[in-house]
């Protein structure tokens, strides 16, 4: 069975992994992501590569990227948080030091990818995959296939504005927006590191903290809602580190049902099957069908 290397990379941490093609993850690791220095960040990423023991016998080098990223040849008009990749061709600066192939696609297509193969959509033609991260992004499936857009900005679903001061989901709705409200609440640091999970231990047992995170539920609820309006999929998912909150897809669910219009285009809102590792396994799937699209275009030349 054919091994791959992954990376799934996120505006503060790069997970990477080795995957069997059928999409098991043999070992996996992370790393602070290197946000300053284009030059390190790509000697992190080859040092990484290298490091592990099955380089030399793996099948290629898959990776999960933020922004808008042109799927056909790597390139990164904007790469979200991770602004040292902007106007960057990760897949080329990388291909200049290993002598592996590498693909890349959107983080978001990614884990819709993962979800549509293996994951909650299998059965799905039409659905839609939310991620809740660093910032909001996401995939669409249509008829079977992954919307791309004109210019490579589908599934860009924190750029929607749900709120009167026209601000964006990324800047409202994501879980850096969370922890940024209770930071503010609690007058706690900039620097100092909080997560999802304190947040939501915190809001179990402290009233302030309860409506700070009903509120951002109920933001993330307007955009959930706009989506199924606008596409009438079969199904959402929703995936991110914060997603795996005991009881948060039920939170949503109900705040939801509180839209008065919600009952007239009701989908089932789900959790996305494969949670964290998503990216990761979507870019693997992603470099195999290029892969094998390559090998079935050789064979009609021949």
């Amino acid at each position: 069975m054919k091994k791959y290397i992954a990376f799934d990379i996120g505006g503060t941490q790069v997970k990477h992994g080795l995957l069997l093609e059928n999409g098991s993850i043999l070992s996996k690791g992370s790393y602070a992501t290197p946000s300053t220095s284009l030059e390190m960040f790509i000697k992190k990423m080859v040092n990484t590569i290298k490091a592990y023991p099955e380089n030399t016998s793996v099948s290629g080098v898959a990776i999960s990227l933020p922004g808008h990223i042109n799927p056909h040849t790597g390139y990164s008009e904007r790469a979200g948080a991770i602004s040292v990749l902007d106007g960057q061709n990760l897949k080329i600066l990388l291909e200049t030091e290993i002598s592996l192939p590498v693909e890349i696609e959107n983080d978001g297509n990614c884990a819709a990818i993962a979800e549509k193969i293996s994951g909650n959509a299998k059965d799905c033609t039409d659905f839609i995959c939310v991620t809740v991260g660093t910032g909001i992004g996401g995939g669409i499936f249509i008829d079977g296939k992954l919307v791309h857009g004109h210019s490579f900005r589908g599934g860009e679903f924190g750029f929607m504005i749900t709120q009167s001061t026209e601000d964006v989901l990324n800047n409202n709705a994501s879980t850096s927006a969370l922890i940024r409200s209770y930071k503010k609440l609690k007058g706690i640091n900039e620097i100092k590191k909080v997560d999802g999970e304190t947040i939501f231990l915190k809001a179990a047992k402290d009233s302030s903290v309860k409506r700070l995170v009903d509120d951002w539920i109920k933001i993330l609820s307007y955009g959930i809602y706009n989506l199924a309006a606008t596409l009438n999929p079969q199904k959402i998912l929703i995936g991110g580190g914060v997603i795996g909150q005991e009881g948060l897809i039920k939170m949503i669910n109900n705040q939801l049902d509180r839209l008065y219009w919600w009952k007239d285009i009701k989908i089932p809102v789900e959790s996305c099957k494969h949670q964290n590792d998503a990216g990761m396994i979507g870019a693997m799937y992603h470099l195999q069908q290029k892969q094998h699209r390559e090998s079935d275009t050789r064979e009609q030349d021949i």
